[in-house]
C-alpha cells in the first residue's frame, strides 16, 4: 500500500515555495531518512518549477498544475500533470532529447558533470540552465519519463528505489 500526496499549484512562482514545504512535511511524516525527504522535495520542486515554467497557463481548468508524490516501502513516485499548447510542444522535444542525452550514460552523475560544463561555456543570456531534469537523474537516481495526453496534459514523472 503507498502514501500519496497531492496538491495542485497555481502558476506562481511563489507556489514553489509551499510546493517545497508541504513536500517536505509529508515526506518527514511517512518517516524516510532526511537524506531522502531533502532529495525527493527537490525532485517535486523541480518538476513544478517545469511545470510552471513550460504549461500552458492560459486555459486551465481544474488544476494549474498537479503534484502526486507517493511512496512503497520500495519506490517514490513523484509526478507532475500539467497543460501544454502548440507553443510549449517545442519543449516537449527539448525534454525527450535531454532524457535520451541522459539515458546514454552509464552513471547519472557523468550527465550532470558534462551538462555543468556545457552551462560554463555559454552565454549567461540563454535564461535556461536544462540542469532540472538531469539533477533529478543524478541526486535521486530517479528513472524519469513522460506521456502526453490526447487531452494537452503532459505527465512527467520521477520514479526511483528506496528504502525506509
Amino acid at each position: 500500500m503507498a502514501d500519496e500526496f497531492r496538491i495542485d499549484v497555481k502558476p506562481d512562482w511563489a507556489e514553489v515555495v509551499r510546493v517545497n514545504e508541504s513536500t517536505h512535511d509529508f515526506l518527514t511524516s511517512i518517516a524516510l531518512p532526511e537524506h531522502v525527504v531533502d532529495t525527493f522535495t527537490m525532485v517535486a520542486c523541480e518538476l513544478v518549477e517545469n511545470g510552471i515554467k513550460y504549461g500552458d497557463n492560459r486555459r486551465l481548468t481544474r488544476s494549474e498544475v498537479e503534484l502526486i508524490v507517493s511512496a512503497t516501502s520500495k519506490t517514490i513516485t513523484v509526478q507532475v500533470k500539467n497543460r501544454i499548447s502548440e507553443e510549449t510542444r517545442f519543449h516537449l522535444r527539448q525534454l525527450d532529447r535531454t532524457l535520451q542525452w541522459v539515458r546514454g550514460f552509464q552513471d547519472p552523475f557523468q550527465a550532470y558533470i558534462e551538462r555543468i560544463k556545457e552551462i560554463s561555456r555559454e552565454p549567461s543570456t540563454r535564461g535556461t540552465s536544462g540542469l532540472g531534469i538531469v539533477r533529478i537523474a543524478y541526486e535521486a537516481r530517479a528513472a524519469i519519463d513522460f506521456i502526453v495526453g490526447e487531452d494537452d496534459t503532459i505527465n512527467v514523472s520521477a520514479v526511483a528505489k528506496v528504502s525506509r
